[in-house]
């Protein structure tokens, strides 16, 4: 099958795409609101994308409207909670997933009103951060603290998103998951984000050294 893009609709494409790029690392990002409200929200759009400077990058999608716009006017996308704040505040933490927290993950990733408070709903451990003001996920092994870099805004339609880069200036790491001064990879009981309503646990690995070209 041949696929031209301009000929499919945006569901048919968003299926194909998230079915076959996948398995996609998530993060788990809080923020705080400019009055100090907390939010926390899993995001599959996401990556490791320079070590120096060390940035990651997530996209968080738009909101469809809840207001219809004039008549003739293009739907505008509204902007989620995490996008928002950390567009007025430029901070953000990332908390990984291990397979133990999927369920409080999930939990996580509800359409909330932002006056709901994420952290107590799925009964999580907010821990203070030490360089940014948002608050990272407790249970989660690793953190990173990050302060924005840049927003990439593709498009304010419905169906679009946004790409966030932050530098990340600060890491927590639990000790448990530390062998001999390094993260112990095998420790990690990490989940990635398939298609659908699908996940995938880490822990079945293959080791693969790079061909050696003189």
């Amino acid at each position: 099958m041949d696929i031209n893009i301009s000929e499919i609709p945006y569901r048919e494409l968003y299926n194909i795409l998230l079915s076959s790029v996948a398995p996609r690392p998530i993060a788990w990002v809080s923020t705080l609101s400019p009055s100090g409200r907390p939010n926390l929200a899993p995001f599959s759009f996401f990556n490791c994308v320079s070590v120096d400077p060390p940035l990651l990058a997530f996209a968080p999608g738009l909101r469809q409207p809840k207001k219809t716009g004039s008549a003739g006017a293009a739907p505008v996308g509204e902007a989620k909670d995490t996008l928002r704040n950390v567009r007025e505040t430029k901070e953000f933490v990332v908390s990984i997933v291990t397979y133990d927290l999927l369920e409080p993950m999930n939990v996580t990733s509800g359409e909330y009103e932002p006056a709901v408070n994420e952290f107590e709903l799925a009964k999580l451990t907010p821990l203070p951060s030490k360089v940014v003001r948002p608050p990272r996920v407790g249970e989660s092994p690793v953190s990173f603290e990050c302060k924005l870099h840049q927003i990439l805004d593709f498009s304010t339609a419905p169906t679009s998103s946004s790409l966030v880069l932050g530098q990340v200036v600060a890491i927590h790491i639990d000790d448990a998951h530390l062998k001999d001064g390094s993260i112990d990879r095998n420790s990690l009981d990490l989940i990635g984000r398939m298609g659908g309503m699908q996940y995938t646990r880490t822990t079945e690995r293959v080791e693969l050294a790079r061909p050696k070209v003189r």
